[in-house]
């Protein structure tokens, strides 16, 4: 035997005992039961189905057996939120204070206990329920599952263990059948004990870090266990983490029931030809389990409806066990799909998904089991064969560019389904197509993927491994939480990579590649974020926005070409996001040591480089006028980056580059250095500024060349025309000219033309780029403002886009008419406001502000076409403004019409003119 075939067979023994452990601890969602799924959440926090309570394991002298009878007393216990941690239930029931708010966090202040000084028994705690259980599961196997439990569980049902977890990622569902009681009442009790090693603040000398990286993740003892290490601390967020490292049942508790046969882990996997992209052949599989002490047998249908398809075949398990049941292409020709509807990446094609159904059905067809679930057929690759060996992704057969980014969870695990779709309704909004989870957060949720799946959002999955900390010592344990994800995750077409770890070689990477060639063999991977031609990340903080044009911005030789892991640079929340984040004498003056604290220790430099570019837009004296500069310069400055890099998409520029990943697009917690929408879901400039950027034709000015280039997003040729106007700063309009363009499918044609700038044009002058279709049909438009101060090549901080900007204090006050109507469309609440510049002076950064009516507080999340946008004279933008119920019921909102240069204006709904409202002229 040779030694290939030696190392292969010890592969699959492996497998074959991870996989009957992973097998049974499958994803099970409400369209795949029979009886109805009992979703046992908590009311608090959540408005679940029942009560939780919690108590410190040290505090009590019983065990499961007894916390888990039903009537057990546990009047002395405190009120729990699940999905949720230790800590947010101790915040919940006002024992500490909130850790997003201020100092609060701050180690120094010493108001929450940090794990790393306490030990684990401090946040030690069992978790206590009691619950009924439907009728219909009577006569039926009833199983116990949890999404996700951090770090080890015992689980007791009615006074019996049925169970233990262990790692953050892998689900456990449990066999209770014997023990749940189908009449009467139900107690859970769950120890929920905190990981092996918390892992405790930095230390001189003893930090494991990637090259040129600020130490993070601690002292990186955290790295020894499977989870969510920046809970320990990192640069972007608090650096001195999460105190209890997100202890807790951190996802869904379900129940539910089957026949004797459980199905789990349905997956299709796509076989396309490129080019021709037709046939496709399609294996469809899934996991029978045999939840009896007997022999079953049955038929399994599958079922594709858009495909016409049903299969059936019969099956035979023996007692115990757990069958992979494969339908393939040999065996059942339906599955060679003759003429399939492809999914499609956003703005490439449609995101078609195709549905199938399996049951197994037994005797006179009784269906013992039912799953439902979405599958998309695609072909994605990537390869090196670029002109400078950089990674390049190909979906379809046609190569991809990234306009990616990366997602960071929320910071104590406080997420829910509204959460993720409002970040993800952001995300697509913003044009982003591709997200990498990076590998210091956690393996997302089902409904995150499908809204991917739903939206053409490509994701990059990562597994909690990084340069800055230990590996884990358990590597079975980790890699049995690898192969229950990648189970969970690998049929969802949005799925398109995946990747070990952040800024780590392989040097002493713990192996993955056989679970994945096993389990997702059509799927890429490998072993870190900054290898196999994914070139190093930063900048991160503010620079000088030259610095992207002449490719300077990086201290650390990262550049716009190849394809880019981390590149970006942080925006300042707006005001009433401040606000919420540190009390008023903090905000204004600014308070440097609060400031810091809300920018990961200082990293982004918001009290530094971001301050000194606020301030090339005058002096303030509020801390309003303050926040909307920052809204300027931070819109300014992301708008920059995101076309320097569409300008040198491909082969098309200057530049050879495949993409770029955005470091990062969301807030995991309250924090100055603010991203595309604030923790709290409000939008900065950054969203709408990078909107426009990333829409799918969209013509854009080159800062250091003067230039004009028109990017295709779309597969198909652009042919049209592209107006010019630049005016100064009295709107007198000093240039206006008009050019053919034309650009290829999914290409960028620059040097459209040049401009070049009158030399007696005001200080602070502007240009409006228009473009239009052959018939000449508006198809987008974009605004810019411009200084004539001179660029001085190199690591300087002058140049046109950049400084000299405080005239823009001296624009005239303007009042927009505004036509504002209230409606409902699609279960949502609309509101469709009509702005109009009657003046002859510009609307500078027109600010929507959707406002609940009682407090003026904003309302959210709400979804803006646009905000924060300039008009000239005459023109006028009409924008929709959707929400829902639950953020704001349609009669007790209003809407304020605000900006830079904006006489304000208020409308409430259900009134027809504008409501009198405090005396204000303009901000400035």
């Amino acid at each position: 035997m040779s030694h290939s075939k030696i190392n292969y067979s010890k592969m699959c023994r492996w497998l074959t005992c991870v996989l009957s452990a992973v097998m049974p601890f499958a994803c099970r969602t409400a369209a795949g039961s029979i009886e109805p799924i009992r979703v046992l959440n908590s009311k608090a926090g959540h408005q679940g189905a029942v009560e939780w309570q919690m108590c410190r394991q040290q505090d009590l002298s019983a065990g499961g057996s007894i916390l888990s009878t039903p009537g057990f007393a546990s009047t002395n216990w405190q009120e729990a939120v699940v999905p949720g941690t230790v800590l947010n239930s101790l915040v919940h029931d006002g024992v500490y204070p909130e850790p997003y708010f201020g100092l609060n966090n701050a180690h120094e202040r010493k108001l929450i206990p940090d794990i790393s000084e306490v030990g684990r028994n401090f946040y030690t705690y069992w978790f206590r329920t009691e619950f009924s259980v439907p009728k219909s599961y009577e006569g039926r196997q009833v199983w116990l599952q949890f999404d996700g439990i951090n770090y080890r569980a015992e689980i007791w049902l009615n006074g019996h263990k049925v169970g233990d977890m262990a790692g953050m990622f892998k689900r456990g569902i449990f066999n209770v059948t014997d023990v749940v009681q189908v009449s009467g009442t139900n107690a859970l009790a769950v120890l929920v004990q905190p990981l092996d090693y918390p892992g405790g603040f930095r230390q001189k000398g003893k930090t494991v870090r990637a090259a040129g990286e600020n130490r993070n993740g601690g002292d990186g003892e955290i790295g020894r266990n499977t989870t969510m290490l920046m809970t320990v601390g990192w640069d972007f967020t608090f650096t001195d983490g999460i105190r209890d490292r997100n202890t807790g049942i951190w996802r869904d508790v379900k129940l539910f029931a089957t026949g004797p046969v459980a199905l789990r882990n349905p997956y299709v996997e796509s076989h396309l030809p490129i080019p021709a992209l037709a046939p496709a052949n399609e294996i469809v599989s899934v996991d029978a389990v045999n939840a009896t002490a007997k022999s079953q047998k049955g038929v399994l249908i599958a079922r594709i409806k858009e495909a016409n398809i049903e299969i059936e075949k019969p099956v035979s398990l023996q007692a115990g066990e757990t069958q992979t049941i494969r339908l393939t292409p040999e065996e059942f020709a339906s599955l060679k799909i003759d003429h399939p509807r492809l999914w499609w990446p956003l703005n490439q094609g449609d995101q078609f998904l195709y549905h199938l159904s399996l049951e197994f059905v037994q005797g006179k067809q009784e269906v013992s089991d039912r799953l439902e679930t979405h599958f998309g057929i695609r072909d994605i690759r990537s390869d090196r064969n670029t002109p400078d060996r950089s990674r390049e992704f190909i979906v379809n057969g046609k190569r991809f560019f990234l306009h990616g980014s990366n997602w960071i969870p929320e910071a104590m695990c406080r997420n829910s389904k509204e959460r993720t779709t409002a970040e993800l309704r952001y995300t697509k909004q913003a044009g982003i197509n591709f997200l990498r989870l990076w590998a210091g957060g956690v393996a997302e949720s089902d409904e995150f993927y499908d809204l991917c799946d739903q939206y053409g959002i490509l994701v990059w999955t990562e597994f909690w491994l990084t340069g800055d900390t230990k590996l884990p010592d358990d590597r079975e344990l980790y890699r049995v939480n690898v192969a229950d994800t990648i189970l969970r995750l690998r049929n969802h077409p949005s799925q398109a990579y995946y990747v070990s770890a952040n800024e780590r070689d392989a040097k002493g990477i713990i192996p993955i590649a056989d679970i994945i060639q096993k389990l997702n063999p059509t799927c890429g991977y490998q072993v870190g974020s900054e290898t196999d031609g994914i070139h190093d990340g930063s900048p991160y903080i503010s620079e000088n926005p030259m610095f992207y044009y002449e490719d300077t911005a990086s201290t650390r030789g990262s550049r716009i070409n190849g394809l880019c892991p981390e590149y970006g640079c942080p925006i300042l929340p707006t005001v009433d996001c401040l606000r919420e984040m540190m009390p008023e004498k903090d905000l204004w003056p600014i308070n440097k040591a609060v400031w810091n604290y809300l920018d990961g220790g200082g990293f982004h430099s918001m009290t530094g480089n971001y301050h000194r570019a606020v301030q090339q837009y005058g002096p303030s004296t509020t801390i309003d006028e303050y926040a909307m500069k920052a809204q300027a310069f931070g819109g300014l400055a992301y708008r920059a980056i995101w076309e320097c890099w569409n300008e040198n998409k491909f082969d098309y520029g200057d530049r050879f580059s495949t993409g770029l990943l955005f470091w990062y697009l969301n807030s995991p917690n309250r924090q100055v250095c603010g991203r595309m929408w604030d923790w709290s879901l409000e939008p900065t400039a950054a969203l709408y500024f990078t909107q426009n950027a990333l829409e799918p034709l969209h013509a854009q000015f080159d800062f250091l060349k003067n230039t004009v280039s028109v990017n295709n997003e779309f597969p198909r040729e652009f042919k049209g025309r592209v107006t010019v106007r630049v005016l100064n700063f009295d709107m007198k309009e000093v240039i206006h000219q008009t050019v053919p363009v034309a650009v290829a499918p999914e290409a960028v044609t620059n040097n459209v033309m040049r401009i070049t700038f009158p030399v007696d044009i005001s200080p602070v002058h502007f240009i409006k780029l228009e473009l239009a279709d052959a018939e000449g049909h508006p198809v987008s438009s974009t605004f810019y403002w411009r200084s004539n101060k001179p660029y001085k090549p190199g690591r300087t901080w002058t140049g046109p886009e950049y400084e000299g900007f405080e005239e823009l204090s001296k624009l005239p006050p303007v009042k927009p008419a505004s036509d504002v109507k209230w409606s409902r469309d699609e279960n949502e609440n609309v509101c469709a406001v009509t702005v109009q510049n009657p003046s002859q002076s510009l609307a500078f950064m027109v600010w929507l502000r959707l406002q609940h009516t009682a407090d003026s507080k904003p309302v959210r999340p709400a979804f803006y076409d646009d905000n924060f946008f300039s008009l000239l004279p005459g023109e006028s933008r009409t924008v929709k403004i959707k929400f829902d119920n639950k953020a704001a019921k349609s009669n007790q909102v209003q809407l304020l019409v605000d900006g830079w240069n904006i006489i304000p204006s208020l409308y409430r709904a259900g009134k027809a003119e504008p409501i009198p409202i405090r005396s204000r002229q303009a901000r400035f």
